[in-house]
């Protein structure tokens, strides 16, 4: 049984939405001159993304490597600032926030890193690692070693090795005391950047339960960002898939995987293993040409249309609307069908 199929019954906190992003944007000026510096192009990273999570919800943002998938969860967390658009925590503006209002919802917001080895500090022990959020927002004092003993049995790991050092550890350990981290401040919101991706296969079943029983016992939220759409299907409730800084779908887990409309989601489903190895000779395989064109000069009308098996002329014209044509969901395409992939 999935992770996401343990929730079926929506709690009723879940339909409160948490997280609302609006025409995020985000262009990486590059520049040229030593004494005078000019701008001759931009990174368009992240290009009008918008998007909701409800409370007690996953939301998985999936698509190819350099999709801006990562930007968009720096921007949600304001690591990085935008160059327009917005993001609301509980109805408020964070974009704008600073001083103690921006220091208060950075407790609420926390971030699962993809390296469980680049992510922890090698200097520090274990105890310091899970325990220095506590100490930066002053509360160690209030029993801070008690709640890092707590948070490391919770993720699994045995309380008497707190004096150890991350290098003593395996990588799914390391993942477990980078979670444990995440969870020191009681966070409503947790960013899982790739989470698995540098996991065995074994391994990566052990973290997405572990991370599902912490979101029941938590009552967490999670934007879960993955390019592997298998990883996704297991927990997210609703996806989202990025292309190129755009969203070109939104739907819920079974939408999107029963019935893809957008053909970039079409190519991405096609190519999730099917355990059955009759379907799998089956199934029907879209093979994507080309590479992701280079965000300084994105196509003109649908960024996809440059790998698209149905560009028309419309495609290089005008860009389609990320908009529901009847289907049941969103797709950003003029020509969104659904597609059966399996006879």
């Amino acid at each position: 049984m999935s992770v996401a199929t343990q929730r079926e019954q929506v709690d009723p906190r879940a339909t409160r939405e948490l997280v609302r992003a609006t025409d995020l944007v985000k262009h990486f000026p590059i520049t040229l001159g030593v004494v005078v510096r000019r701008q001759v192009a931009a990174v368009h990273a992240v290009d009008g993304v918008s998007f909701s999570i409800r409370k007690g919800e996953t939301l998985g943002l999936v698509g190819e490597s350099g999709s801006g998938k990562s930007t968009t969860a720096r921007l949600v967390l304001r690591l990085l600032e935008p160059t327009s658009g917005r993001v609301e925590l509980e109805g408020q503006d964070i974009t704008a926030a600073s001083g103690a209002k921006l220091r208060q919802a950075r407790q609420e917001m926390q971030m699962i890193f993809q390296d469980p080895y680049a992510s922890l500090d090698p200097r520090m022990t274990v105890r310091d690692i899970v325990g220095e959020p506590l100490v930066v927002w002053g509360r160690w004092r209030k029993g801070g070693a008690a709640q890092v003993a707590e948070l490391l049995e919770r993720v699994g790991l045995n309380p008497d090795h707190a004096n150890r050092f991350p290098h003593e550890f395996s990588g799914g350990q390391r993942q477990r005391i980078g979670i444990a981290r995440a969870l020191a401040l009681r966070p409503k919101l947790i960013v899982c950047d790739e989470p698995v991706s540098a996991l065995d296969v074994s391994v990566r079943a052990q973290i997405l339960n572990l991370l599902a029983n912490l979101q029941r016992d938590f009552d967490l939220t999670y934007l879960f960002i993955s390019h592997d759409l298998s990883v996704v299907r297991q927990v997210a409730d609703r996806v989202a898939v990025m292309y190129l800084g755009k969203v070109m779908e939104v739907g819920t887990r079974e939408e999107l995987y029963r019935q893809p409309l957008h053909p970039y989601t079409q190519a991405l489903v096609s190519a999730v293993p099917i355990p059955d190895p009759t379907l799998e000779r089956q199934r029907k395989r879209i093979v994507l040409g080309g590479e992701i064109p280079s965000p300084t000069d994105p196509p003109s009308g649908c960024r996809f249309r440059t790998r698209c098996f149905k560009a028309q002329q419309i495609c290089a014209e005008q860009e389609p609307e990320l908009a529901d044509r009847g289907h049941g969901h969103p797709a950003a395409c003029h020509f969104a069908e659904p597609l059966e992939l399996i006879p």
